[in-house]
């Protein structure tokens, strides 16, 4: 089964859920949803949705709050998206001009915060405890993870379990959320819970790892940013830590130097990128992340029997590890 799949599978649940992206993106200070529909209509997948509607229909819910539970995953993912390109000055994203770059900083900042409250306006009318405990744990976390990731930024001499905490914080955390909401509105047990919650964890990392390592092999026209845009914006990624991890002193000294040096992509990436080719650390990430996909499908035995749920988590899992855009 192919992602593409899958998403006609939901195709009408996720027409709903756009419903709530519309409604609730509305305001009388018309650059608030100027600026929110320039990103949340440039192209996502609705990734994080897809999830939640998934884990739902596989817990046996399907009352009307998944809709708007959906559209609460991908307000905080765009508000995160927003925030983000301020903090990294990002002039692209998703192949488009950033919003920071067409409406300045301050105006993708607040778009973001709006965004965020909208989320817990919806969350508040949904009216579950759980599901407030939960993603209001996890937007506090995500926060830290952006602290933590500015605190680290340039840093070379950045740790596998450093970065490792930094895409948990940052991406990991709320695919858990989605899947572990749809199975709270289906009022699964504790155990499924927790298993879905750990499904969505570990295809977080494995997104992500994924993510960092196609900044090393994707052209632009195919990825959205240029080559090793993340090493432009001080951003020390797997493929490269164990690259660093594994040369020798005097590569190592080199490439530090170059990265410190702030020499720009046209001295600095040729060599970051042959050390990489060198030491296989795209090998070495993306068997990382084929390790946290296997755990994640793993984790679904616990659901006995035939589902196509199953089939669907899957297959969005296979899509995280083969993806190439």
């Amino acid at each position: 089964m192919q992602i593409q799949d899958v998403f006609t599978a939901y195709k009408t649940d996720l027409q709903q859920m756009e419903k709530y992206l519309d409604k609730y993106l509305t305001s009388e200070v018309k650059l608030i949803p100027e600026v929110a529909h320039h990103l949340i209509d440039s192209g996502g997948k609705r990734f994080r949705p897809l999830l939640l509607l998934i884990s739902s229909r596989l817990c046996g819910y399907d009352g009307d709050h998944r809709f708007p539970m959906a559209a609460v995953m991908e307000f905080i993912h765009t508000a995160s998206l927003l925030h983000d390109d301020v903090i990294d000055q990002a002039t692209i994203r998703r192949g488009k001009t950033s919003a920071n770059n067409i409406w300045g900083n301050a105006a993708s900042v607040l778009v973001g915060d709006f965004l965020y409250s909208k989320a817990f306006k919806l969350l508040s009318e949904i009216s579950d405890i759980a599901l407030i405990k939960l993603m209001s744990g996890i937007t506090n976390v995500m926060s830290e993870g952006e602290v933590f990731q500015l605190m680290k930024c340039g840093d070379v001499n950045i740790t596998e379990e450093e970065y490792l905490n930094i895409i948990e914080k940052k991406t990991a955390v709320l695919l858990s959320a989605a899947c572990a909401a749809g199975a709270i509105l289906g009022s699964a047990s504790e155990e499924k819970i927790d298993a879905l919650y750990q499904f969505g964890y570990k295809i977080g990392m494995a997104f992500q790892i994924t993510d960092d390592t196609l900044d090393y092999m994707a052209q632009e026209q195919e990825f959205g940013k240029s080559i090793g845009k993340d090493l432009a914006e001080g951003k020390m990624t797997l493929p490269l830590i164990f690259a660093l991890r594994s040369a020798t002193k005097e590569e190592r000294d080199q490439a530090i130097d170059l990265i410190a040096g702030k020499e720009g992509n046209q001295k600095v990436i040729p060599v970051i990128l042959s050390l990489i080719q060198k030491y296989k650390g795209i090998d070495y990430s993306l068997q990382s992340a084929a390790k946290y996909i296997k755990d994640a499908q793993d984790l679904l035995r616990i659901f006995s029997g035939y589902r196509p749920e199953i089939e669907h988590l899957n297959a969005v899992a296979q899509y995280v590890l083969a993806r190439r855009i």
